[in-house]
């Protein structure tokens, strides 16, 4: 019985995290202030941290909270600085193109999913090579209970560096491209206020 009320429990709150997920997607979608746009993206990240918390996965959380919600955020707010403060409209013969986009990949995504295996079959590929060794030597050789977190901390520690360092390049590389070009947002500013 408490394993049904803790099952509930959960399944409760990944319900809630996916309706306030869906809320600050719609609100993206329909926000034309680019800042309010950014703060809502920032949630948007903090929730799907939270998701992921909820399904144990805590690194991926982790991950999704630093570079989701924090460094994401700052750059956007850096980049918004040398950008109008305002969506510009465009015209609806142009705006046809990008939801045809979106919806064949769309429909190329759900297409895909009919060839995955059934969820939890214990003959998937996940489940017959190279994951069932690492699901059985990790408690053992690693002592860490989360074996996705030992695979990316310990038997892939250097590939996890690597990443890492690819981020910060590619944040450093943003950050000076910002800093280069600091007239543009002072100009396109005052067009914006001299419009007004």
């Amino acid at each position: 019985m408490t394993y049904i009320s803790s099952l509930d429990a959960s399944t409760f709150v990944d319900i809630i995290l996916m309706s306030f997920l869906l809320m600050s997607a719609l609100a993206i979608v329909f926000m034309r202030h680019l800042f309010s746009v950014v703060m809502v993206g920032g949630v948007y990240s903090l929730l799907s941290a939270a998701f992921f918390v909820n399904l144990d996965a805590v690194d991926v959380a982790f991950t999704e909270a630093a570079v989701g919600a924090g460094i994401s955020t700052v750059l956007l707010l850096g980049a918004l600085m040398l950008t109008a403060r305002r969506e510009k409209q465009i015209t609806s013969r142009h705006s046809f193109y990008p939801l045809l986009a979106v919806l064949v990949t769309g429909s190329a995504l759900i297409y895909a999913t009919y060839d995955m295996p059934a969820f939890g079959d214990p003959n998937s590929p996940a489940n017959t090579y190279v994951g069932m060794d690492y699901m059985e030597r990790t408690p053992h050789e690693i002592g860490i209970p989360n074996v996705v977190t030992a695979v990316l901390a310990s038997y892939r520690g250097f590939d996890t560096l690597g990443e890492t360092a690819v981020v910060l390049t590619a944040g450093l590389g943003v950050l000076v491209l910002l800093g280069m070009g600091g007239a543009g947002g002072t100009a396109s500013r005052k067009e914006e206020e001299d419009q007004a």
